[in-house]
């Protein structure tokens, strides 16, 4: 079966794979593939348990397809960003129950028991949605402006590597910085944002 559109968007795409063209999930997927894998790394840390929780993601976006209940309001990563931020935690729920104790025979790690472990659920889950808030505010900013976030904040570069990768100057870097840090507090403030945990 071919698409019916030489540029479809993801609502054509969903309502064409609900309509039976099973094409139209694979161009959906490779589409947002990037974004999601990305998005599910910064926030796990691990290039295995990305690639199982990108897996489940789309497992799950397919399954909720089949069962029409996707709502289309023109935010299908949206929606599949969530689907995979409630996998996420669902993961981190599953690992603070099954790990209160070390596996290891000699000696016990207490840091791993429920009375030492980081934080609980529920602040795992502001935690996350507070960064997934913040990647959102990340995405709305200008080229440059998100570009010097991204390799200072997601890469750790130094200011003065992101100039040489960027080719401007140190003070070009740092106030493409600046510039980013007010206009992602204005957005915070016009939207009313809490990004408090």
């Amino acid at each position: 079966m071919k698409l019916r559109k030489t540029n479809p968007t993801d609502y054509d795409l969903v309502k064409q794979y609900i309509d039976g063209n099973p094409d139209s999930i694979d161009i959906l997927i490779n589409r947002h593939k990037d974004r999601l894998y990305t998005y599910i790394y910064l926030i796990v840390k691990n290039h295995q348990l990305t690639e199982d929780l990108f897996q489940d993601t789309f497992i799950k976006v397919i399954r909720s397809l089949r069962l029409g209940k996707y709502q289309d309001n023109g935010k299908f990563l949206a929606w599949v960003l969530r689907i995979a931020h409630n996998l996420i935690i669902d993961h981190f729920r599953r690992v603070k129950q099954n790990n209160t104790f070390s596996k290891d025979d000699y000696e016990l790690d207490i840091f791993n028991s429920a009375k030492f472990s980081d934080s609980n659920c529920e602040d795992e889950l502001i935690k996350h949605q507070i960064y997934a808030d913040i990647r959102e505010l990340v995405e709305e900013l200008p080229a440059d402006q998100k570009e010097v976030v991204i390799l200072r904040h997601y890469k750790g570069l130094s200011f003065k590597d992101i100039a040489e990768q960027t080719d401007v100057s140190i003070n070009t870097a740092l106030g493409r910085m600046r510039y980013a840090l007010i206009n992602m507090r204005k957005i915070i403030e016009e939207r009313k944002m809490s990004l408090v945990s």
